[in-house]
């Protein structure tokens, strides 16, 4: 079983995208029983908030549903319960570091590391284009799931 944790600073948009986006994919691949996939916060800011709506939609436009799902915070004690823990971007990296109070196992990565174009998840909560948003996010589940699939790059 593969444990992964999406990681954002609020749980409200790029980290449920990841969450959801990556169930979707190991379900069409038929892989869901290999994995464990979740989302947290960095803040405390949305603790309990639901998916933000254009995230919502968003999802929805692709045929993935996210209900129930509300922000929760990232736990120091979590760090050894996920085998990765997948950050929308540097800060979100950075967060994560010193909540864990280092990276021993070295299972901090950003999601778009695993793209042919490594960067940062652009912030739709800031710049309104969830569409760039859900690209960012597809591409970096779609080879994520290449690397930790059974036979993958990983």
């Amino acid at each position: 079983m593969i444990k992964i944790l999406f990681i954002c600073h609020g749980n409200i948009c790029r980290s449920p995208m990841a969450e959801f986006v990556m169930k979707d994919l190991v379900e069409k691949a038929g892989l869901a029983g290999e994995f464990t996939i979740a989302s947290a916060a960095t803040s405390a800011e949305e603790i309990g908030n639901p998916v933000y709506p254009p995230a919502r939609r968003k999802l929805a436009e692709h045929g993935i549903g996210c209900a129930g799902k509300t922000a929760r915070q990232l736990r120091r004690e979590e760090y050894g319960d996920w085998d990765c823990f997948i950050g929308m971007d540097r800060a979100n990296l950075r967060n994560m570091v010193r909540l864990f109070g280092g990276d021993p196992a070295g299972k901090c990565a950003l999601l778009l590391s695993h793209t042919d174009r490594p960067g940062e998840v652009a912030d739709p909560w800031y710049t309104g284009d969830f569409e760039a948003t859900w690209r960012d996010v597809e591409a970096g589940c779609r080879a994520l799931l290449e690397v930790l699939s059974p036979g993958g790059k990983g």
